[in-house]
C-alpha cells in the first residue's frame, strides 16, 4: 500500500492506496450507505462503491444524507 492524497469536500486527506471509494468511507469512519459520493465531478451510485477505485489526487465531494420531517 502506498500513501496517497486524496481531496474530500476540499481537504487534502491521506489515503492508503489501492483502495475502493466504500474503503476510503470506511477509513473515514463514514458509514457508505448513509452518503451521495461524487467522484472527480461525476456521481457515483452506491452500488459502485466497492469497486470504483481511487488514485491520487483523486476529488470526492461527499454529502451525507439526513432524513427529517
Amino acid at each position: 500500500m502506498t500513501q496517497a492524497t486524496i481531496i474530500a469536500n476540499g481537504q487534502e486527506v491521506a489515503a492508503a492506496l489501492p483502495c475502493t471509494i466504500e474503503e476510503f468511507l470506511v477509513a473515514q469512519n463514514q458509514l457508505p450507505r448513509s452518503v451521495v459520493v461524487e467522484h472527480n465531478g461525476e456521481a457515483v451510485a452506491p452500488s459502485e462503491f466497492s469497486t470504483r477505485p481511487l488514485a491520487a489526487g483523486d476529488r470526492l465531494e461527499i454529502v451525507r444524507i439526513v432524513a427529517g420531517g
